[in-house]
């Protein structure tokens, strides 16, 4: 496969991982809507069922793929707790003490921090055209997600760590899962990184009851959080990883933004304003600035 097919590639598989991120939403609001479980809760239960379900199919059909190697337990654990654990902890605090505008542009600031890491660690160019996609990736979340500019914000030193953590742990799964792919098939990243996220929201279910039997609909909307989501988002993400460099795929899943407002409107019938169109398609075109071939932008085979 030459530089632009495996860059292509890549780029289309960040992009459907984000469309699966994007549903998210619609499944928690249906799940929510249809039982008591809290947002930690739900967060602890999911990593519990992605467990499950990819342990029951590797050790049936891929039980060599179980196997790591002890230098890397540091990796992978690193990726599940500050990773995964760490996001769907801080997203959670961000959205209660934020509110989801303002949590979600918090978030969005994990492009800037993965293209100064990536850059610092791995030397990844960081290009005019990159630090253009940025900026655009960035001020179309400000429109998207539809701040009212005429109200005061008033962030608290509490919102605002959860809010830098919730970045800094989307931009770490990027770092690690990079480190990781070339070395493991992504259905063992996903185990691990699943297995150490729940060990690190553990904690936090201490002293909780357990989930009680819930609604068809609650079951239904849980399955396609945990199929859609959860393992097949980020099983194509962690695909993708090994095309593209960390910065650029984690630009690129910026896209979640305007397919989240998409499948609200199509599935929620929440009404999107002339801004936060104007927004999404700023997200688009940093995204496709990115895909344009570019002598000087190196993507990974």
């Amino acid at each position: 496969m030459s530089r632009s097919d495996g860059s292509g590639v890549g780029l289309s598989l960040v992009i459907l991982s984000s469309a699966c991120w994007g549903m998210s939403g619609i499944f928690i609001t249906f799940i929510t809507a249809e039982s008591d479980i809290s947002a930690w809760g739900l967060a602890f239960w999911r990593e519990v069922a992605a467990i499950i379900a990819l342990f029951t199919g590797l050790r049936l059909f891929r039980p060599d793929l179980l196997r790591i190697k002890r230098q890397d337990w540091i990796w992978l654990a690193l990726m599940g707790a500050t990773g995964m654990g760490l996001l769907h902890g801080t997203w959670n605090m961000s959205v209660m003490l934020n509110g989801a505008a303002v949590a979600t542009i918090l978030q969005y600031n994990a492009p800037i921090l993965v293209s100064i890491a990536a850059f610092l660690l791995w030397r990844e160019p960081l290009t005019s055209r990159k630090i253009a996609a940025i900026i655009l990736a960035f001020a179309g979340t400000l429109l998207a997600v539809g701040i009212d500019w005429g109200a005061s914000l008033q962030i608290t030193q509490q919102g605002l760590l959860a809010g830098l953590g919730t970045a800094v742990a989307f931009g770490s799964i990027s770092l690690f899962g990079k480190k990781l792919s070339g070395d493991y098939h992504t259905w063992t990243i996903l185990f691990y990184t699943f297995l150490f996220a729940a060990l690190a929201l553990l904690p936090l279910q201490i002293g909780r009851p357990l989930p009680q039997i819930i609604s068809s609909g609650a079951l239904f909307a849980f399955i396609g959080l945990l199929a859609i989501s959860t393992i097949g988002g980020y099983a194509i993400y962690t695909i993708g990883l090994q095309r593209l460099p960390a910065s650029i795929a984690v630009i690129v899943a910026t896209m979640e933004v305007p397919f989240s407002a998409l499948f609200a409107f199509l599935l929620l019938g929440q009404q999107m304003s002339v801004l936060q169109g104007a927004g999404g398609a700023m997200v688009v075109s940093g995204v496709i600035l990115l895909s344009k071939p570019q002598r000087k932008l190196k993507l990974a085979a």
